[in-house]
């Protein structure tokens, strides 16, 4: 394979600006176009020029092509360094009859391996929506892809809101070489009682005046089944209490917490006896609560 100075081949210094790139280009693109001129090897040149233009039109790729330096001349044998990173980004829409050379290709595509054209299949991306249990146990689901093929995919354990699943060579088909990579972008669905903070889960509570002035111990719901929390004595309505571990617990992460926040439920009195209970509250039990904001 033989290196491509596109500075050469659109005759500009390295350091030529874009808009000196562009009206290069232009003038030379009117010259070579194979279908007004006259030179034998237009239709060559204008190839040339054409390539020449797409990486140096582009600041990502001429920056890309300019981390191989200055040193290289036109037609010397070209292999890409080691750790050359290349521009990753450009290969979907080329294929056997791509108009590139293979060094464009080598250094572009990131996929082409041989002569022949082939190359990696494209990656692909599509969302996918679990239910929190879900999320919380892990699951197995099939997925219909955009091409017609079903897929079982694995939903792990502890899976977050916004985690990609990678499923290798799930992707896009290759054209004899490498297929693409599938990535399933994760959203949990809303849950009725539960909130989701990344691995954290949050609960609000109802809870009754005395269960909060006694401190007692009462049950509740988490991702693991039913568990029992002591509410701490004179506890508020609003205050969060922490179950640790009790959140969403990846293979690769620490548990989250589970978060339950105090919901103060009043019983409506249903009857004169029930009244009557509020009222000796009132005169064994006098409070002011709106003395600390002067009223």
């Amino acid at each position: 394979m033989k290196y491509q100075d596109y500075y050469k081949t659109l005759g500009l210094q390295r350091t030529a600006t874009g808009d000196e790139i562009k009206r290069t280009y232009r003038k030379l693109a009117r010259k070579y176009h194979p279908d007004v001129s006259k030179e034998p090897n237009a239709e060559e040149r204008f190839k040339e020029i054409g390539e020449a233009y797409e990486v140096l039109k582009d600041p990502e790729k001429r920056a890309s092509y300019d981390q191989l330096g200055a040193n290289w001349k036109a037609g010397q044998d070209f292999t890409p360094p080691p750790g050359y990173g290349g521009f990753r980004g450009f290969s979907d829409g080329f294929g056997a009859d791509d108009p590139f050379s293979d060094f464009f290709q080598s250094l572009f595509s990131g996929a082409r391996t041989e002569r022949t054209g082939s190359r990696r299949g494209a990656d692909q991306s599509i969302t996918v929506t679990v239910g929190l249990q879900e999320a919380f146990s892990g699951s197995e689901r099939s997925i219909r892809l955009s091409d017609g093929r079903t897929l079982k995919v694995k939903i792990p354990v502890g899976v977050t809101a916004g985690q990609r699943i990678r499923l290798g060579g799930q992707g896009g088909i290759s054209r004899g070489g490498q297929n693409g990579d599938l990535y399933l972008g994760v959203e949990i669905a809303a849950h009725p009682w539960f909130e989701i903070e990344g691995r954290d889960v949050i609960l609000e509570l109802p809870v009754t005046p005395w269960e909060v002035a006694l401190g007692e111990v009462v049950k509740v719901p988490t991702l693991g089944g039913i568990v029992d929390l002591k509410i701490p004595a004179g506890a508020e309505s609003g205050q969060k209490l922490r179950l640790r571990g009790r959140g969403l617990a990846p293979a690769s992460a620490s548990p989250g917490d589970q978060y339950v926040v105090l919901k103060m439920v009043t019983p409506e009195p249903a009857s004169d006896a029930d009244r009557a209970l509020y009222e000796r509250m009132a005169e064994q039990m006098p409070v002011d609560p709106r003395a600390e904001i002067g009223v």
